[in-house]
């Protein structure tokens, strides 16, 4: 008789990913803050060479940086619809800023879009899609298969909330910094918040989203 066949050894899976890995949202945020710089420098810089009009100079600065930050990542990549509508923010967020005349309002669209964000990443796990869910699924080439595994539904709605509190803090900090016309502190505080925010979520999102999952649940990319 022929000896048995040896055993098959059991197929490695690969780690799970980090969501930093994944989402990639710190180099976004930074990104974002230059033309928020540009805007603010300039619009000091031409307040103090007596500019009847600083905001023209700091909506051009800021459409300016945007481009260059645009052609940037483009050229290292980047797909072009994600620098076009990063770019496009960042002239409507200028022609908000001439319309009104108030420095100010160059944050405003930021501002309605962060309380829109709150709203429905807390109406997205409500309703038992989270939107964490939503963008990792898609970006692992899962779409929507991880909803069938209660564990994993279960982790994605509990990370979400992460993300929503980030939401909740910079509409804390920025609207009464915009009621209050602090067009530098809103500078400041877009430019050194945002990232630290994203990061923050990024960080706290993994632990939330593991302790959900049972010991011998196989990950993230092997939805049950």
């Amino acid at each position: 008789m022929s000896p048995d066949p040896a055993p098959r050894a059991a197929p490695v899976r690969p780690p799970d990913p980090g969501l930093g890995e994944l989402l990639g949202g710190r180099a976004g945020a930074v990104d974002a803050s230059v033309p928020v710089v540009a805007f603010v420098l300039a619009w000091l810089g031409a307040g103090l060479a007596g500019s009847a009009v600083p905001i023209r100079w700091a909506a051009g600065a800021a459409v300016v940086a945007g481009a260059l930050v645009a052609v940037w990542r483009w050229r290292q990549g980047r797909r072009p619809r994600a620098v076009l509508l990063g770019l496009a923010g960042v002239v409507a967020a200028s022609a908000v800023a001439l319309y009104t005349g108030r420095a100010a309002d160059f944050f405003l669209l930021q501002i309605i879009s962060n309380v829109a964000s709150a709203l429905v990443w807390a109406i997205s796990i409500v309703v038992r899609w989270p939107l964490l869910g939503l963008v990792v699924g898609g970006l692992l080439g899962q779409k929507t298969r991880w909803r069938r595994d209660p564990d994993l539904l279960r982790g994605y709605q509990r990370a979400s909330w992460a993300w929503v509190a980030q939401y909740v803090v910079r509409i804390g900090v920025f609207v009464p910094l915009w009621a209050a016309d602090q067009t530098f502190l809103l500078g400041l505080a877009r430019t050194v918040l945002s990232p630290v925010l994203v990061t923050l979520s990024v960080v706290v999102s993994w632990p939330l989203l593991r302790t959900a999952l049972p010991a011998d649940h196989p990950g993230v990319r092997h939805p049950r």
